[in-house]
Formats: C-alpha cells, sequence, structure tokens
C-alpha cells in the first residue's frame, strides 16, 4: 500500500448494515443523514458522499463559464444578476 493509503475494518451484520468507522465518516465529510454512493471501478467498490460527488460536477460544469461571459470580478457577477433578475421580470 502507499503512504497515504490506509484501512479500516467494518463488520456486516445480519441486515446487512456496516458502521462506517469515524476516520472514514470524517475524511468523506459524512454527518447523520448523509447520502453515499458505491461505485464499482473494476474488481472495487469506491465509496463517496453523494453531496460532494454533485458539487464537483457542478463545478466542472461551470469550468470556463466566467471567461466566456467575460466575468473578471465578482461586481462583474453581482451586475450580471442584477441584469437577468431585471429582464426576467419584464417578461
Amino acid at each position: 500500500m502507499k503512504g497515504s493509503d490506509f484501512m479500516e475494518l467494518a463488520k456486516v451484520t445480519t441486515k446487512g448494515q456496516v458502521t462506517i468507522p469515524k476516520s472514514i465518516r470524517e475524511l468523506l465529510g459524512l454527518k447523520e443523514g448523509s447520502k453515499i454512493l458505491f461505485i464499482k471501478k473494476g474488481n472495487d467498490i469506491v465509496i463517496q458522499n453523494s453531496a460532494m460527488l454533485a458539487l464537483e460536477k457542478i463545478q466542472n460544469a461551470f469550468d470556463g463559464e466566467a471567461e466566456r461571459l467575460d466575468l473578471k470580478t465578482e461586481e462583474d457577477v453581482v451586475k450580471m444578476i442584477k441584469e437577468f433578475r431585471k429582464n426576467r421580470k419584464k417578461d
């Protein structure tokens, strides 16, 4: 194993439930009520915080949009939003 890799052990109950070790919950940013994804990658199963995956996908979708819209500052963004809201009220 690489130096940054680590292992944790958990037991499966008769109902198929597993307690995720505290160190793993902290690493994934999981809180009570968090949802997780089980992703098959080859012969491995990866556990991921679904909220973080959604945020990552949204960030990737917006990659390059600021440049495309010529937004250089926060003021540019605020101005664009105000303009959008003004035009929306007219419709």
